[in-house]
């Protein structure tokens, strides 16, 4: 039986490919984020990423698999047919994925960074669709992509090894 190689099999696997694509994104627009607004980037701007990374990965990590994940399924489930391809149910994963995270992660990453202000809504309103529309081209253009390599790669080494002990 043909098991697909490129996503997760199990709990486990699940965990790693979650986290794989949780880091590089956290690291990838906190580091943008922080240099977008600071203008440069420097010793100070680099300690303050490290300091905030943390955090926006365990809020990352919690909120993808409890309600953004799940709500992606649920739509990428009403706008696919089991007939569709990978590649389709993929990326309407992505999409729906990413609306819900960039969308919350713009207003905890402003929560975060510069506490709760009068301005946050607006700055909502102003950096979400920024956010939106460079963490969807990151996402499915380098960052899933690495996370499907390493699935791939995982699941080739199992094989490999199942084999040998057969």
């Amino acid at each position: 039986m043909h098991q697909e190689k490129r996503l997760p099999r199990n709990g486990k696997e699940g965990l790693l490919y979650g986290t794989i694509i949780s880091t590089l994104t956290v690291l990838f627009m906190t580091t943008f984020s922080t240099v977008y607004f600071a203008g440069d980037f420097n010793g100070e701007i680099a300690f303050s990423i490290l300091k905030m990374l943390p955090i926006m990965w365990i809020i990352v990590m919690i909120i993808e698999p409890t309600i953004f994940g799940r709500i992606a399924e649920s739509l990428t489930a009403k706008f696919t047919k089991p007939t569709d391809s990978f590649n389709s149910k993929i990326m309407f994963r992505i999409v729906f994925t990413v609306l819900g995270m960039s969308a919350a992660m713009t207003l905890i990453g402003d929560v975060v960074g510069n506490g709760f202000h009068s301005e946050l809504f607006s700055n909502w309103l102003q950096y979400w669709p920024r956010n939106f529309a460079i963490v969807l081209a990151a996402e499915s253009l380098v960052i899933q992509p690495i996370a499907r390599f390493i699935m791939v790669k995982l699941h080739e080494a199992q094989d490999r090894k199942a084999a040998v002990a057969a």
